[in-house]
């Protein structure tokens, strides 16, 4: 494919995406639109896969650095990790069943709550401070992951901020701690995603080798960020990005109405 404008936007798009995803989630919000506005052509499954071989590569980066600098909680987020791979495909199959346009509303409340919670409880994410570990810890993690595997494979956009929400708000991790986890996750959903795109031959290979490098060289930017600016920093970005969702679907549910 010949070099050109467009293109050099979708690489700016998957830089921005990369910083993002690393830090709180989100990245879909920006590269995704990219894709669709500037390969008009290109088909929702190839759009989609595109998006999560570019993708893959920064949430890999953003796992190794993370874990290299923060304490993972490796006892929650593998087995988190394993059902959601599992579920994702579940998730995908169930697409064919159930209108995608039903769930829209939902997570816009969904939303909703997650901004309300986290503005108005100032210091959620801001301490470190376990309130599970052993079995118990590994089963809550199997059906938060489970839950959220399914849902990104069945719908997908705020995968990583629902995740990073979810490790507060039930193992009381502070928002460093729960980002780098939810990057182990976030990695084992795409990854089952794109083995779905692979084998339906869904992905632009010549669009998505550079975003997949200008989305490594986001997330490197993005973690460095995280890690740097720490719990205040990243709650800070998570509102940013909940707030765009909110404002994404409240658009797309006003827009179905109509």
């Amino acid at each position: 494919m010949e070099f050109s404008a467009e293109l050099l936007v979708i690489y700016a798009c998957a830089f921005v995406a990369g910083l993002i995803d690393a830090a709180v989630g989100g990245g879909g919000l920006v590269q995704i639109p990219a894709l669709f506005g500037f390969l008009p052509g290109a088909s929702p499954a190839v759009v989609f896969g595109t998006n999560k071989l570019a993708s893959i590569a920064g949430t890999s980066v953003a796992v190794t650095r993370f874990a290299a600098r923060v304490r993972i909680h490796w006892g929650a987020a593998l087995p988190a990790a394993m059902a959601a791979f599992g579920f994702s495909y579940l998730g995908a199959r169930a697409v064919s069943a159930i209108p995608p346009d039903i769930i829209r509303p939902l997570v816009l409340v969904l939303l909703v709550v997650m901004a309300v919670f986290t503005w108005l409880k100032k210091d959620f994410g801001q301490t470190h401070a376990p309130r599970h570990e052993g079995l118990k810890e590994k089963a809550i993690a199997a059906v938060l992951g489970g839950a959220i595997g399914f849902y990104d494979g069945f719908f997908g956009p705020g995968t990583g901020t629902f995740l990073l929400f979810l490790f507060i708000r039930f193992f009381g991790w502070d928002f460093l701690r729960a980002t780098a986890a939810a990057k182990v996750v976030n990695w084992a959903t795409n990854f089952a995603a794109l083995i779905h795109f692979g084998f339906a031959g869904a992905i632009l290979i010549a669009v998505a080798l550079p975003m997949a490098v200008f989305n490594i060289l986001g997330a490197v930017v993005g973690t460095r960020m995280a890690i740097r600016g720490g719990s205040g920093f990243i709650r800070a970005l998570f509102l940013v990005v909940v707030s765009v969702l909110i404002a994404k679907f409240g658009y797309d549910v006003l827009k179905a109405w109509r």
